[in-house]
């Protein structure tokens, strides 16, 4: 796998994902409606993007970390056992930081 092909995969990914939280936290900076109704319908929305944004920001840090172990000439090393990751996993998920066995064991717990 062309480590250069895939930093530049992750640095697309990490500029859409910082645009979507830009979007996301404009959203919840919104005021709300004065119609008490329609405010407890948006205070609703506002719960549903919490949730999206915490989501983004756990993606970004997993993008960021990808790009600093590129930085490192440590990408495709698990950072649990140290063994190399699939290569199929890092095709899948290039953000990927553990080994399919680390990340089972880490879900488990």
């Amino acid at each position: 796998m062309d480590v250069l092909s895939v930093r530049s995969q992750l640095e697309a990914q990490l500029a859409e994902l910082q645009g979507r939280a830009r979007k996301i936290e404009a959203d919840l900076a919104a005021p709300h409606s004065a119609d008490s109704e329609e405010a407890a319908v948006e205070r609703e929305g506002d719960e549903a993007l919490e949730g999206q944004d915490a989501l983004v920001a756990h993606e970004i840090r997993a993008v960021r970390g990808a790009l600093a172990r590129i930085e490192a000439g440590t990408w495709g090393d698990c950072v649990t056992c140290g063994m190399p990751i699939a290569a199929g996993r890092l095709a899948a998920m290039p953000e990927a930081a553990q080994c399919i066995g680390c990340a089972s064991k880490a879900e488990a717990h």
